[in-house]
């Protein structure tokens, strides 16, 4: 645990009453202290005084929760201030808890042990999104000729989820889409998934199990929730004719056909061994194709072109910006 007051009486207060729980307790005075104290001791839960010179308690939770080693300390605001500007501040900055001065030794052993509790899951939720994002790291270095296709993948999601007007949520699972939705090819064999040439029938179905591993792998976690869909859905066609399950318009998730635009422009747009980069105008124009045999959403088709043509002339404009402005700095000299 670490307190930090800059009144010692209110800091040995503190110390006692938790040291009597069985916590090891360390102290700071002021918050640059506090943040050092942090990087080096890496505390269960910190106990934080408001008012104090220099750096308040604010600044010193904000700092914390921006970092991505500290996010998930609990941090307690232990003040003197019972006002609900004060309270809606420190919610701002990211406090988990309020305790007022003096506080009751019952009331604070309980949200400590509380709070404690819900760190240890967090951190064991935190460890098990990372464990998922290294295996889906990992199956994408299998295969070096897709490049940084995921992370395209994630920037472009959130760009056109955001273009649709989707929520934070959905936004998230896309760009998570984006790392974990080949996440079940770590069981197809290397014989099927680095086969250069065609993939026999048997080959072929082997390789479409891909997502319904996927799909399992991801389904325990519930923060995942979002995100299966996409895994399991993200190969099915307009008409029925993909797969795993056939399904046949609406009946597909819709991040899950989102998610596919994404997925098939950023293929066609990329250089493969086997192909070229189709410009956005070709691939768009495949994609227009596949409309017309009736795989893709047509009105949603419609949004994805409108989207690649905004960027691309956001592009263009910076382009040609750039460009006027270099032309606009280069020196000139009189005829003379």
């Amino acid at each position: 645990m670490l307190v930090v007051d800059d009144h010692p009486s209110s800091r040995m207060t503190a110390v006692a009453l938790l040291s009597v729980e069985g916590y090891d307790v360390i102290e700071a005075d002021c918050g640059l202290d506090a943040l050092e104290m942090v990087n080096s001791g890496n505390p269960d839960l910190i106990l934080l005084d408001v008012m104090m010179p220099g750096m308040d308690g604010f600044e010193v939770c904000r700092r914390l929760k921006q970092d991505e080693h500290t996010r998930l300390t609990p941090i307690v605001f232990v003040t003197a201030l019972d006002d609900r500007r004060s309270r809606l501040r420190g919610i701002e900055a990211g406090g988990d808890d309020f305790l007022t001065k003096p506080f009751d030794q019952l009331e604070l052993s309980a949200r400590v042990k509380s709070l404690i509790r819900q760190k240890r899951l967090n951190e064991d939720l935190d460890h098990a999104e990372q464990v998922l994002f290294s295996i889906a790291r990992t199956i994408e270095s299998r295969d070096p000729n897709t490049g940084d296709h995921c992370e395209r993948l994630v920037s472009r999601g959130k760009a056109f989820g955001e273009f649709l007007g989707l929520s934070r949520s959905e936004i998230r699972d896309l760009a998570w889409g984006g790392y974990l939705h080949d996440i079940g090819k770590v069981g197809i064999p290397d014989l099927v998934l680095l086969k250069p040439g065609k993939l026999t029938p048997e080959e072929w179905e082997i390789m479409q199990q891909h997502v319904s591993i996927g799909e399992r792998i991801c389904q325990p976690l519930r923060t995942m929730r979002g995100v299966v869909p996409i895994i399991r859905h993200h190969h099915e066609r307009w008409d029925g004719s993909g797969y795993p399950d056939g399904l046949v318009g609406d009946q597909i998730p819709l991040l899950a056909q989102i998610f596919q635009l994404i997925d098939i422009y950023d293929a066609l747009t990329s250089e493969r061994p086997y192909k070229k980069a189709f410009t956005p105008q070709e691939a768009l124009a495949i994609l227009d194709e596949e409309t017309a045999k009736g795989w893709r959403n047509p009105e949603l088709v419609k949004q994805f072109k409108a989207f690649i043509a905004t960027v691309e002339n956001t592009a263009e404009n910076t382009k040609a910006g750039t460009s006027e402005a270099e032309g606009l700095s280069q020196p000139t000299f009189s005829a003379a």
